[in-house]
């Protein structure tokens, strides 16, 4: 179970990200000025890393973009990831972390299929130990209880092809992290499954719509 402790991070997750997003494929280009509007947590069962999916806004007004972005929190570097270090943080309590775009984390990537085959459950952004009822998951057939193991990770132009496989499994299966959200998205026929949460427009409006999708779909 995580916790969430109220306290300070030095410098914060929106100063990170307003250096980060712009050097993403999927960002719509200019300056960023990003405001954190939604999100869910998981919870890494060994209790190590802190994964969060934070969604925020980007822009003004109508003009505003939603972005998807899955973040891990860590104690120590990640080995082999210093590409997907957005940067590090003083937290209040725990001290340095280390914050990596969270679909390069295996600790994410074995989640994300947990929840999507139905074995965990999405965790209010700011609460501890408080499901987030909000988010509503079409599973796709685990095959058996192996945790999955990252293959490999592609960047589109809108998303993000995370290539995971268990140890049953007969082949890989491709979990497609949506990077720019639409609002009032639905998951397709063609989704083996998927995950679709809300998140606020600048008006305060709730809105929901597709964060991740697995299956034929995805294009995988």
């Amino acid at each position: 179970m995580a916790v969430i402790h109220k306290t300070t991070m030095q410098p914060t997750k929106l100063e990170l990200l307003t250096e980060w997003l712009p050097t993403r494929a999927w960002h719509t280009g200019g300056e960023a000025r990003p405001a954190r509007v939604g999100g869910f947590r998981l919870d890494d069962p060994a209790g190590e890393v802190g994964i969060e999916f934070m969604v925020v806004t980007d822009g003004e007004g109508d003009e505003a973009t939603a972005y998807l972005v899955p973040l891990t929190y860590r104690g120590e570097p990640l080995d082999g990831a210093e590409h997907a270090l957005v940067g590090t943080s003083e937290h209040g309590v725990l001290g340095t972390r280390w914050i990596y775009d969270g679909t390069h984390d295996p600790v994410l990537a074995a989640q994300l299929h947990a929840l999507l085959t139905g074995r965990a459950q999405a965790q209010a952004q700011s609460l501890t130990d408080a499901p987030d009822l909000t988010v509503a998951v079409s599973p796709v057939p685990a095959d058996g209880t192996a945790a999955a193991e990252l293959v490999r990770v592609t960047d589109g132009p809108d998303h993000t092809d995370v290539v995971v496989r268990t140890a049953d499994a007969a082949a890989p299966l491709t979990l497609r992290v949506r990077r720019v959200l639409g609002a009032g998205t639905d998951l397709a026929p063609g989704d083996g499954g998927g995950v679709t949460a809300e998140w606020r427009l600048p008006d305060g409006t709730a809105v929901r719509g597709v964060f991740a999708v697995a299956g034929t779909g995805t294009g995988s």
